[in-house]
């Protein structure tokens, strides 16, 4: 069995410095950072009454996160970084950061760096959802709630959104030991409410929803369809071939129709249509575990008959 590294808090009131020391530490440890002596003594004084707020480098989470630290007095944003995302994701992590006034927290898998890491495993999409989701994010997750221990509640970014609201529901029938939180859906904001509140406060959007993509995955999500995958040939060419490599190295695929497996160095550069294709925000969860299937009470909270907090 993989020994765990313990844990390490860096302090320093310079982000690069910080992110100096991250670099140099993280092979051996498990990293945490903060700002300020004051947010050390935060953080080390009583768990037990956190708030946990999972940012994802998203419009929703963003927003999410930025309502908990109104509502909350403890609240600790932690992101976790899978080594795939676009690289304007720091710019608008330290957007964010402004925004909130106070550091998120980076932490990541201590095994792969990054998505084309895991899927050289040989396993890419399955019955119980996607490989790196659950090496990158999951297992990142599971841990750090492992070394916390307690925490109050975790406040995630599903917006108000018949599917989303679905996601939500799930995850609190599937993880209740999260105690999870779901601040826009009880305010009822949507993913475009939220994109208008970024803007408002003058915070630019990542630049994966200026091209044209309906989230900020990780670049070659693997629950894409065809239409994105087309996309990322054009827009990102060396992780489509890198991919497309993977899959024919291990025998496994991304795509699928009813004839079968579909390599991506095969697919016709015109089928699918990435508009016609909504990828959920891959968050820390995989969209495989919820099925399409809408729980019977997603529309008692689209109608405002219960809460998302009443919903069991």
């Amino acid at each position: 069995m993989e020994q765990s590294k313990e844990t390490l808090l860096i302090v320093d009131d310079s982000r690069l410095q910080r992110a100096v020391l991250n670099e140099i530490f993280s092979p051996a440890f498990n990293i945490l950072e903060v700002s300020s002596g004051e947010e050390c003594l935060q953080m080390i004084k009583d768990k037990k009454n956190m708030i946990i707020a999972w940012f994802s480098c998203g419009v929703t989470s963003a927003v999410a996160c930025k309502i908990a630290l109104s509502l909350y007095n403890d609240v600790h944003i932690y992101y976790i970084e899978t080594g795939s995302g676009h690289p304007d994701n720091t710019r608008f992590l330290a957007d964010c950061e402004k925004w909130y006034r106070q550091p998120i927290h980076i932490i990541r898998s201590d095994k792969y760096t990054c998505v084309a890491d895991v899927l050289r495993k040989g396993f890419i999409n399955g019955a119980h959802g996607a490989a790196c989701t659950l090496e990158l994010k999951k297992k990142v997750r599971y841990k750090l709630e492992k070394e916390l221990q307690h925490w109050d509640g975790q406040v995630w970014g599903f917006d108000y959104d018949p599917k989303e609201i679905n996601r939500a529901i799930r995850l609190k029938q599937q993880y209740p030991d999260t105690k999870p939180l779901f601040p826009l859906i009880e305010r009822q904001i949507t993913k475009p409410d939220a994109m208008g509140m970024l803007w408002k406060a003058g915070i630019k959007q990542p630049v994966m929803y200026s091209m044209g993509y309906n989230n900020n995955n990780c670049i070659g999500c693997v629950k894409g369809g065809m239409g994105y995958w087309n996309k990322i040939r054009k827009d990102f060419p060396d992780v489509f071939n890198e991919v497309a490599q993977i899959e024919r190295d291990v025998g496994a695929t991304c795509l699928k129709d009813k004839d079968g497996r579909i390599f991506l160095d095969e697919l016709p550069t015109w089928r699918g249509d990435p508009l016609e294709e909504i990828i959920p925000d891959c968050s820390l969860i995989c969209q495989i575990e919820f099925q399409e299937i809408l729980d019977r009470q997603v529309e008692r909270v689209m109608k405002g008959k219960i809460s998302i907090n009443d919903v069991a």
